[in-house]
């Protein structure tokens, strides 16, 4: 799931994209959703299907890069656009975002930021509330280990999946690693500005329901 036809340093087009995996059928009583690694110069987008017992399926990955070049504006314009065209396409029930915070380097956080931006704005449109989840709280989730390098998120996303190789490069195992993070840590419980649940959703909070009422009480020992 590597670019072919730029790495991570050349000057790539705006258009530039990894090739995506796509499924065939959506689950049913599954949360589909739209995790991003936000960047200027790359920004990792993952879209994946969790079902309730937690099994998650990839539905795309891709990285969406612009030269560092290229004036700010229309920069912020063709991510929102590919985003936008994420979002139409594929409808995700919730939408994930790595949380900006302090870093040493500004240019860097202020990039992040703005990116975030755009991901709040054109969620906000549709209605989909975004979680935000910092580093730490998706290495904890993916791995079990909060420190855990990026060479491990990759292979526990890639075992987690169920895919033959590590999603490359580190923008896209990191946007599927906060997909489905969000999607174990908060399932059913995001719901729209409404209030309301979508369908899916709601489909989830009954399938985790059921499953909790068959599975077998445990016992304490006298």
């Amino acid at each position: 799931m590597t670019c072919k036809t730029c790495t991570a340093t050349s000057r790539c087009r705006p258009t530039c994209r990894p090739r995506s995996t796509k499924t065939s059928k959506r689950p049913l009583a599954s949360l589909r959703v739209l995790g991003i690694d936000p960047g200027l110069t790359r920004c990792g987008v993952g879209i994946v299907d969790v079902t309730a017992t937690r099994k998650a399926t990839l539905v795309e990955v891709a990285v969406i890069r612009t030269p560092a070049d290229m004036p700010l504006e229309q920069r912020l314009l063709h991510l929102g656009d590919e985003i936008e065209r994420l979002l139409d396409e594929h409808r995700p029930d919730a939408v994930a975002l790595e949380r900006v915070f302090a870093q040493h380097n500004l240019r860097t956080v202020m990039g992040t930021a703005q990116i975030s931006g755009v991901v709040l704005h054109q969620a906000a449109k549709r209605g989909l509330v975004v979680g935000l989840h910092t580093p730490s709280e998706v290495k904890a989730a993916i791995s079990g280990y909060g420190a855990a390098d990026k060479k491990q998120v990759a292979t526990m996303v890639a075992r987690v999946l169920g895919l033959a190789e590590l999603p490359t490069p580190a923008d896209a195992s990191d946007a599927l690693a906060i997909a489905i993070c969000h999607a174990w840590k908060r399932g059913a419980a995001v719901a729209g500005p409404s209030g309301a649940l979508t369908p899916a959703q709601g489909a989830w909070l009954a399938a985790e329901r059921s499953a909790g009422k068959s599975a077998p009480k445990r016992r304490l020992a006298p």
